[in-house]
């Protein structure tokens, strides 16, 4: 049986590669565990050349050829940014070119009895051959080994990939594909078994013929009994576990959902149930270690998506998502769109083979994901170019016969050679329509499967501590865009530009190196925008949304008070109360919002309220009400005071670095806030951060609070035990938390 051993821990790093690194042990490294980026850069106006280097990784495996007779070992690296070169005991494996997709190695032939150094050559400078590097690009890459490293023992005949995805009809389809290290023709069985929640549900044999090549694909149609089968939903994303073995005992393990997918003229269809897809684009980087986070803050993305946002579908721009992330994205139902890595640039044909080359890469890895829906198989918002994305379009295909392909261009009138037309409508600039028509765009005499894939974004970047019209005029914005595409049928929907803030070039953003465009800051934390994506949860999850667009002040406004006042919620109606004297009773704006299930309520009292100089401000109190009962509340103070920080960890315990594991992690959120717990934006003061016990602090120990609130994010070590986090600021009391390390 094969033998999976991390191979995380005790790494060397060196900022600067030497050739002796490749066959000689060096002391002058950092000792460092995985994931790593090559350099923590600083907030805001950072210098991305610092990550630009070629550096060097070193680490140690133990070989006993006689306990391993007749075995073959495997290293295997999740992702490496951005040209990995791997050397065992100096021998080299050539250059591996992205950083977004995994590769594997047979180190067999190279090991010897005892001590073998394992070396990788890292370049993490934009170079010209890979994409998405060639020219500018509005995100960083950062650098790094920074997804985890295996090693796998396997026999000489072994799986070396289960390519096999689920369909409604409750077949599973696809292929295995072996590694024959034997090079000898061999007559194979092949045995799935089916499980779900640990409980047996099937077993299916396959006599095959593996040929004598390295690698044999083995195409793969199994029909499942229908009555032992619940179809995978975005209310019930049931999972199975497929186990797929050979006769020596050779087991990979998959999770599956059964459910088809059908995108046309007429919308998106899932089980053909037609669902309106509303969600936003995804960077998956953070600040300080820019993509190098480990599997539960990874996780953790997918679940502020679904849960806090109410999203139904994601883009993973520009480029192949974590593994960890998309298994996420299936447990939960959350749907996703995959693409290629790249932006607006096409290189040459070396850079286009390396282009394609991911196609194979990403759809062979992600395969298997019931939440991928459709694949991206063009450069994000690049020019035509008929015979590269012929090719892309075609191995697309070749390999995946049940998922559609998209192609995201922000050019109207582009060849369509996908089976969605995707393109990123930033129309809207505040006092126009908010989209335009689909036919407009794609010049075509009919209408086709047509999705939005970007909206907003740059067009309206907003802080989290600007001013309430702005974030009041963002908020807005998106809900007009949402609510457009809700009501054009030709359109299957739209993912917005973007979730989170992000790092970006010197040439993008905000100057500081940091592109605004997201509803949410780059630690997750919500702007008021996110409401207008958060409000539209169903509510008989009882998940009840009440979000006012302010925060409820006489001089934030030009001109003074509050109103009109947006007040984002699912709400069937509010109350709203000054000094617990009823003043409003609101209900959705339907008639303006007919499009969105929840449309925000309104409430618009202009004179008979205060705002005003000569009438005095007075506290507010907002309720929800869900079928005539007050379900949800929230309360304003009319002269609030910076009462206390308040602090959430959002795991409470945490697992410390073991047998190889990478390091664990996860957010701590500080708001300051007045005595009602509200939070106070214009508290941009410094605070100091200190962690005692068995973790680190990621980042800075002495930020200053933004829009009033910051995140950070503490790691552990290989000991258990407990970190105490405490957070002081000199005009309150001090905030102290706890997580557990087992």
């Amino acid at each position: 049986m094969r033998e999976i051993i991390n191979f995380n821990t005790n790494w060397e790093f060196f900022p600067k590669w030497s050739d002796d690194l490749k066959s000689k042990y060096l002391d002058s490294g950092y000792s460092i565990t995985l994931p790593h980026t090559v350099k923590e850069i600083d907030l805001h106006y950072t210098d991305e050349t610092e990550t630009f280097m070629v550096c060097g990784y070193q680490n140690d495996f133990i070989y006993d050829s006689k306990a391993l007779k007749d075995k073959r070992v495997l290293i295997h690296f999740e992702g490496a940014m951005a040209a990995a070169e791997v050397f065992v005991n100096g021998n080299s494996f050539g250059e591996h070119k992205g950083g977004y997709l995994p590769f594997t190695y047979d180190i067999t032939d190279f090991l010897r009895d005892g001590d073998n150094l394992i070396a990788v050559k890292l370049d993490s400078t934009e170079r010209k051959d890979i994409p998405p590097f060639g020219n500018e690009i509005d995100y960083l890459c950062y650098g790094g080994i920074y997804r985890e490293v295996q090693i796998i023992i396997v026999d000489d005949v072994s799986i070396e990939n289960v390519m096999l995805t689920a369909l409604a009809n409750y077949t599973i389809v696809g292929k295995v594909r072996i590694r024959n290290s034997r090079r000898e023709k061999i007559d194979e069985t092949l045995v799935f078994n089916l499980y779900t929640d640990n409980k047996f549900i099937t077993e299916i044999s396959k006599e095959v013929i593996i040929n004598d090549d390295l690698f044999t694909d083995i195409d793969i149609y199994l029909e499942i009994d229908p009555d032992k089968i619940e179809l995978w939903d975005l209310d019930n994303p049931k999972l199975y576990t497929l186990d797929t073995s050979i006769s020596n005992e050779d087991l990979v393990s998959i999770r599956v959902g059964f459910r088809n997918v059908t995108i046309n003229e007429n919308g998106f269809f899932l089980n053909d149930k037609r669902i309106k897809l509303r969600g936003l684009n995804r960077h998956q980087s953070y600040p300080y270690v820019g993509y190098a986070m480990p599997e539960r803050v990874q996780k953790k993305d997918a679940d502020i998506l679904k849960y806090d946002l109410g999203l139904n579908v994601v883009r993973s721009s520009h480029y192949p998502a974590s593994r960890h992330f998309l298994d996420r994205c299936d447990e939960i139902g959350l749907l996703v769109f995959e693409e290629i890595p790249g932006w607006q640039y096409i290189g040459d044909k070396d850079w286009q083979k390396v282009a394609i080359d991911n196609v194979v890469d990403m759809i062979e890895r992600d395969f298997h994901h019931p939440s991928i829906y459709i694949w991206g198989v063009r450069i994000n918002e690049s020019q035509d170019n008929h015979s590269f994305y012929k090719e892309t379009n075609s191995v697309a295909h070749r390999l995946d016969k049940t998922r559609p392909t998209g192609g995201v261009r922000y050019i109207k009138g582009s060849e369509l050679l996908e089976d969605v037309y995707t393109y990123n409508d930033f129309k809207h600039t505040g006092n126009n329509d908010p989209i335009d028509s689909q036919r407009f765009v794609t010049k075509l005499d009919k209408n086709v499967p047509y999705m939005i894939t970007e909206y907003n974004g740059h067009m309206f970047p907003t802080k989290m501590q600007d001013c309430e019209e702005r974030l009041l005029e963002h908020t807005e914005r998106h809900y007009r865009i949402i609510n457009a595409i809700a009501l054009d049928n030709s359109i299957i929907g739209g993912t917005g530009w973007c979730a989170f803030d992000y790092n970006t070039h010197f040439d993008f953003g905000s100057g500081d190196r940091v592109c605004y465009h997201g509803v949410c800051d780059m630690f997750r934390n919500k702007k008021f925008a996110a409401s207008a994506y958060s409000s539209q949860k169903d509510i008989h999850k009882n998940q009840y949304v009440l979000e006012p667009v302010t925060i409820h002040t006489r001089g934030e406004r030009s001109g003074g008070g509050i109103f009109p006042l947006i007040i984002s919620t699912n709400c069937d109606y509010i109350e709203l109360y000054f000094d617990d004297e009823l003043a409003a009773k609101e209900y959705p704006a339907t008639a303006k919002y007919a499009g969105l299930k929840h449309p925000p309520i309104i409430v618009n009292l202009e004179n008979n309220v205060p705002g005003v100089s000569n009438i005095r401000w007075k506290d507010m109190r907002i309720v929800g009400f869900v079928r005539g009962k007050a379900v949800i509340e929230r309360k304003y103070l009319k002269n609030p005071t910076f009462h206390s920080l308040l602090l959430r960890a959002d795991n409470e315990v945490l697992n410390a670095i073991n047998d190889g594991s990478t390091w664990d992690s996860t957010r701590i959120t500080v708001k300051a806030v007045d005595s009602l717990g509200n939070k106070l934006p214009f508290i941009n003061e410094a605070i100091n951060i200190d962690v005692k016990g068995v973790g680190e602090l990621i980042g800075n120990d002495n930020p200053v609070l933004e829009g009033g609130v910051y995140s950070f994010w503490v790691r552990t070590t290989h000991r258990r035990g407990s970190i105490k986090i405490s957070v002081s600021n000199r005009r309150v009391e001090t905030g102290v938390i706890e997580i557990k390390v087992k």
